[in-house]
This record gives structure tokens, sequence and C-alpha cells, in this order.
């Protein structure tokens, strides 16, 4: 996934995710910092909330049940991905039993890829997510890398 299949697929759930909330157009284009007229465009299909108004939305409800469904998950992830290009933090995550494949194992830790935005991510014996990314190579780089350093 790039920034641009991120700000359309959160652009189409806009809509979706107003009606979840049962908010009316003006609170939603007051929630996210957008006039009703942007607001109107955008669930139409006229106009994207852009990166900021993508990645605003996706905060603000990241407890949206439509959201999960469109990202696997929880949205934060594959924002910190796009933002910086291999995101390295130890966050407690719930171990991927729902929207995550694991792909390889070494030592303690294991990578894992997400089944809806393929992304993927290397999470320690705890569950801790140590990095993610929308490059492979990358993560099978830096799981031989934790496998022999011993996680250090």
């Amino acid at each position: 996934m790039v920034r641009a299949e991120f700000i359309n697929k959160a652009s189409e759930k806009l809509k979706l995710i107003r009606i979840e909330r049962d908010y009316t157009q003006d609170k939603m284009a007051e929630i996210l910092g957008i006039s009703k007229k942007t607001l109107v465009q955008i669930e139409k299909g006229r106009s994207t909330l852009g990166w900021t108004g993508s990645v605003t939305l996706c905060t603000i409800f990241r407890d949206s049940e439509v959201l999960a469904m469109t990202f696997g998950g929880d949205p934060q992830d594959i924002i910190l991905s796009l933002a910086f290009t291999d995101y390295e933090s130890n966050e407690k995550t719930m171990g991927g039993k729902l929207w995550w494949i694991n792909l390889e194992s070494a030592n303690q830790f294991r990578i894992q890829q997400n089944v809806i935005s393929r992304h993927f991510r290397i999470l320690d014996g705890q569950d801790r997510r140590i990095c993610s990314s929308f490059d492979e190579d990358y993560i099978q780089k830096r799981l031989r890398e934790l496998s022999e350093e011993g996680g250090v």
C-alpha cells in the first residue's frame, strides 16, 4: 500500500464512518476540520481527504469497525509505516490473531503480514511490535539482525 491507496480507502469510507457514529455532515465536518461542502464532495467521490485528512480520520476514529475491516485492524500501524519508511517501536499488540498471518520465526521473533493492507511487522515473544514496513526485504533483514543479536 502506498499513500494514495491509503487516502483513497479512507476517503471512500468517510460516509460509512459518519453513519456508524450517527453524525450529521455538519458535525463530521467540524470534527475533521473541513467545510461541509468539502465533506459532501468527498462523500460523493469527487475529492479525497488528502494525507492529513486521512490521518486525522483514522486517528480520531481509530476504534471504528469500518476502519478495522478496511485496513485489517488498527490503522495507526499503516499510518506509521507510510509516514516513516521503516517504523520501529516496542508497542504491545494482540499478537495478530485476527488480521495477521505468521510468515517466519527466528528465536523469539516472528514476521507477520496483514491480510488486508499486506504490510509486514516483527513481533517479539511478548507480542510487542519491534518494527513494521511494506518492504519485505527490510523486514527479512531486520529479523536476521534481531535473531543474531538476541533481540538487542
